[in-house]
C-alpha cells in the first residue's frame, strides 16, 4: 500500500508528528537514515517521501547522514517519486552561506556576513577587518538548533575563545561564519511556519536565555550561550505564538522565497533591528513544533497547529499520488 515514508535520523523528535497523523489515518512509516542499505538498480516504493534530514545529525554521531540522504533523495527524483522537501531543500538545511544567498536572491534582506574556512588565526583576522570592535556573532555554517552559535562582546573576546576552544568545536564543515550582532529593541526572534509553501502561524521567541532556539521538547539546551548583558532568568513563556500573525508583504516575500527554493515545509527564523527593518537568518527544513505554545494559543490537536498542518498537507500529496498512479 502507498504511503507516506518520513526520512529522518532522530526518533525523539517523531511523536508529535506520528499523533497528528495516526489522528487522520494517515499511512506512514519510518525511513531512518542514520544509516542504510539500498539497491539503486531497484525502484524506491511508491508513495509520498517527506525528508527531515537534519543540518544537526553530526552531532547525534551521524556523520555522514546528510551525505547519505542526498543520494537516497536523488535515487527517489530518478525514479519520479514525490518528494516533499528534495535535493534543494536539503542542499540549503546543510549550508548557511547558500541560504543567505538564495534569500538574498529572493530580495530578502540578511544580517553582514562573513565566511571564513576553519583556521583560528583567519577567523581572528577577519574579524579584525569587518567586525572590530565588536559585538560580533560566530556559527558553523552547518549547525542547527543554534548549536554553536556564540555571542562575542568584542573582537578580543573571540581571540580568547578561539585560542582555547577544543578541537571538536570545530565545524563539521570546516567553515565558521562570522556575522553582525542585530540589535533588537526587544530580545525576541520571529520563527515562521510553513506547510506546503504556505503560511502556518508565526512564533515570537525570547532569545535572553541563548540562541539555541529549537522549539521541540526534545531538544537539549545545554549548547545555549547567553547573550551579552542578558539575564537567563524566563518570567514568561519563552515561545508565544503570535495572534496577528505576520504583515502580508513579509509573508508573501517568505513564501516566494520558499517556491523559489523548492522548499515545501520549513520554519524561517528572523530578527527586527532598531529600525524596524526585518533581516533573516536561518531557514529550518526539518522544523519542529512547540506543543506549548500551540496549547497556549488553542491550536493543539487541530488542523491549525504545526503537526495538524503537515498531516493534512501530506495527506492531499499522497492522495494526489495514489490518483496519479491509477
Amino acid at each position: 500500500m502507498s504511503k507516506v515514508y518520513v526520512i529522518h535520523e532522530n526518533p525523539q523528535w517523531l511523536p508529535p508528528l506520528a499523533e497528528a497523523f495516526d489522528r487522520i489515518g494517515l499511512p506512514w512509516a519510518e525511513l531512518d537514515l542514520s544509516r542504510g542499505t539500498f539497491d539503486l538498480s531497484q525502484p524506491p516504493p511508491e508513495g509520498v517521501f517527506y525528508n527531515r534530514m537534519s543540518a544537526s545529525s553530526h552531532t547525534r554521531g551521524h556523520r555522514y547522514a546528510a551525505e547519505l540522504t542526498a543520494g537516497v533523495l536523488a535515487w527517489l527524483v530518478r525514479h519520479g517519486r514525490r518528494v516533499v522537501n528534495g535535493p534543494a531543500a536539503l542542499d540549503l538545511e546543510i549550508s548557511k552561506a547558500r541560504q543567505y544567498a538564495a534569500l538574498e536572491g529572493a530580495g530578502l534582506r540578511i544580517p553582514r556576513t562573513v565566511m571564513v574556512q576553519d583556521d583560528a588565526d583567519a577567523v581572528i583576522e577577519a574579524a579584525r577587518r569587518h567586525f572590530a570592535p565588536g559585538p560580533l556573532i560566530l556559527k558553523p555554517n552547518r549547525g542547527g538548533k543554534g548549536l554553536g552559535v556564540r555571542l562575542f562582546a568584542s573582537v578580543e573576546a573571540l581571540a580568547a575563545h578561539l585560542v582555547d576552544a577544543p578541537a571538536d568545536e570545530a565545524p563539521v564543515d570546516g567553515i565558521w561564519l562570522l556575522q553582525d550582532y542585530v540589535r533588537a529593541p526587544r530580545p525576541v526572534i520571529t520563527r515562521a511556519e510553513f506547510v506546503g509553501g504556505r503560511f502556518v502561524y508565526a512564533v515570537e521567541v525570547d532569545t535572553t536565555a541563548g540562541f539555541e532556539l529549537c522549539p521541540a521538547d526534545a531538544c537539549a539546551t545545554g549548547d545555549a550561550f547567553c547573550p551579552v548583558g542578558a539575564a537567563p532568568a524566563q518570567a514568561t513563556p519563552r515561545f508565544a505564538i503570535l495572534p496577528d500573525g505576520i504583515e502580508p508583504e513579509l509573508k508573501a516575500r517568505l513564501e516566494g522565497f520558499l517556491a523559489q527554493s523548492g522548499i515545501d515545509v520549513a520554519g524561517i527564523e528572523f530578527i527586527r533591528d532598531t529600525e524596524g527593518r526585518v533581516l533573516v537568518y536561518d531557514v529550518n527544513t526539518n522544523t519542529n513544533y512547540n506543543p506549548g505554545a500551540e496549547e497556549a494559543a488553542g491550536v493543539a490537536g487541530t488542523p491549525h497547529s504545526g503537526p495538524g498542518a503537515l498531516a493534512a498537507f501530506l495527506a492531499a500529496e499522497l492522495g494526489k499520488t495514489q490518483r496519479h498512479a491509477a
